[in-house]
């Protein structure tokens, strides 16, 4: 269901002022808004979020030694062929694409866990919590995506507080990208690469509505450019 977002004004002031603790430089003052007065937000439907973190988790599994057989093996017997983009099932089933720009993918896998209620940070200064990949599914044990749900209490976020993070995350990555360039001390322990990554999945799973925004895009269709 969609709910009316707060101010986005109010909430740039306070997530630049969170950068400016953390010694970032700061967006220029005509970095575009996320969203407009009078827009709406809602987060995918749990079961899509569900099914886009099976699969990036099974498409870094296969960057870290699972078998071609044993992936596409697990894709048919959870019934997510259908959601695997055209770049993952070719990296999945015959090892083609950029393998570092999936092993990357493991912070997007983070941030859909935050969303999910899986994970209890999406601190921008840590690395990813230590205790995520118990939480997904035993790919080793052969657990279906049926099964990992059946075990798994999704409690995904309030679309509020996701915006907001998103809004983070997208002056975020400006920031870093520009503390890298300029060759300044990051906050913490992870790189621009990681920042960007997380803000791709909240993008893809952070859903606005209003007279300024596209249909929702998908995975490989996110827009990072700005």
């Amino acid at each position: 269901m969609s709910v009316p977002v707060p101010d986005p004004r109010e909430v740039r002031a306070a997530n630049v002022a969170e950068m400016s603790r953390l010694g970032l430089p700061l967006p220029p003052a005509q970095f575009p808004l996320v969203w407009e007065p009078g827009d709406t937000v809602e987060l995918r439907p749990t079961a899509e979020l569900e099914a886009r973190i099976a699969v990036l988790h099974l498409v870094l599994a296969r960057c870290f030694g699972m078998s071609a057989e044993a992936g596409m093996s697990w894709l048919l017997s959870s019934h997510l062929v259908e959601t695997v983009t055209p770049p993952e099932w070719q990296f999945v089933a015959g090892d083609r694409g950029d393998h570092r720009s999936f092993v990357l993918h493991h912070d997007a896998v983070f941030a859909l866990a935050w969303l999910l209620g899986l994970s209890r940070h999406l601190d921008p200064t840590a690395p990813t919590d230590d205790r995520l990949m118990a939480r997904l599914p035993d790919l080793r044990a052969g657990e279906t995506f049926a099964e990992w749900r059946s075990r798994t209490l999704a409690a995904p976020r309030d679309a509020v507080e996701a915006a907001v993070v998103l809004d983070y995350y997208y002056c975020l990555d400006w920031g870093y990208l520009e503390a890298e360039r300029r060759g300044l001390r990051l906050p913490g322990l992870i790189d621009s690469n990681a920042i960007g990554q997380r803000r791709w999945a909240l993008e893809w799973a952070v859903v606005f509505r209003g007279p300024f925004h596209d249909p929702p895009p998908g995975w490989e269709e996110v827009d990072l450019s700005t």
